[in-house]
């Protein structure tokens, strides 16, 4: 059984002000999400599913679906802000979505195998999703077992400034331990360092792994985000701004001791577009991927 993708892209249309505007970064005009589907396709992913907002659906088919339909066999879902457990509705003044757990969610109903789950705007890389594609393809049939591709921290810094990243602790098995979220993560001097809660310079080793948002999940993993889901809003529905996104959960699982998480080392190197000044710099690294065989000039 094939693993399937599935691309968190509700917040696309808010983000580049409607899909038209999706950047094309590419030779060709191909976006982000065009290589890390590609690279899935070639990392042996058999399904791929989107999550979206309803509103943009007609755009999303026609613009970006159609591209793959071809390719591979593409599933939509929808997240929106009313799409709550039972005795639960969108409290005055909410307009913030749920976060990407909460997205995660609304695949509950069109995935039974094992799923990898990636932002549609990061540009992974090839080698994440062939090593990540085949940790899943051997997860068919098992519970409270899932993944996390950890990059090396050195290959995921910006030219143009700080970055936060979810630095990974892990045990001697490369197992999770913990994520916790560090800002303004900077090469100073050729250290890779941030500042602690105590004002105290924190040297990172280049290898350090962090989270980039590449989970890898079996359907077990639905129903504890369900259960959990409701205790969160038990807790937090007052607070407009609150998310329930994917580390909170994990970090849950872990904790408690209900699942284990196998942190997977990789060679890609992540990149997106943090600040204005980035987009260029992805535009050139795009190209020296095509220039290098790593591509073709056109995708799909």
């Amino acid at each position: 059984m094939k693993p399937t993708l599935f691309v968190l892209a509700a917040g696309m249309g808010s983000r580049y002000g409607g899909l038209k505007q999706l950047d094309g970064l590419g030779p060709n005009g191909e976006t982000i999400m065009d290589y890390s589907i590609y690279d899935a396709i070639r990392g042996g992913f058999g399904k791929l599913v989107f999550v979206i907002r309803k509103h943009f659906e007609q755009d999303f088919r026609e613009k970006i679906i159609s591209k793959y339909e071809n390719h591979i066999p593409v599933e939509v879902v929808f997240q929106e802000l009313d799409y709550l457990p039972e005795g639960f509705s969108v409290p005055e003044g909410r307009e913030k979505p749920w976060g990407t757990n909460h997205a995660v969610l609304m695949g509950k109903d069109v995935i039974n195998e094992p799923f990898a789950v990636i932002n549609a705007d990061d540009f992974y890389g090839r080698d994440s999703f062939a090593v990540l594609g085949k940790q899943l393809s051997g997860m068919a049939g098992t519970q409270n077992d899932y993944c996390m591709v950890g990059y090396r921290v050195g290959n995921t810094l910006s030219e143009s400034g700080s970055v936060a990243r979810g630095v990974c602790e892990t045990n001697a098995e490369d197992y999770l331990t913990g994520v916790v979220e560090r800002t303004a993560i900077e090469k100073i001097d050729g250290e890779i360092q941030f500042i602690d809660e105590n004002g105290k310079k924190v040297v990172l080793d280049e290898k350090t792994p962090v989270s980039m948002n590449m989970w890898g999940f079996t359907p077990d993993y639905f129903q504890y985000s369900e259960d959990f889901f409701v205790n969160f809003l038990k807790t937090n529905a007052g607070n407009l701004k609150s998310e329930y996104f994917i580390p909170l959960m994990v970090n849950e699982l872990i904790t408690n001791g209900t699942a284990k998480v196998k942190v997977l080392d990789t060679t890609s190197k992540w990149f997106g577009v943090t600040y204005a000044a980035d987009r260029q710099g992805v535009v050139d690294k795009i190209q020296a991927l095509v220039d290098a065989g790593e591509y073709p000039a056109k995708l799909f």
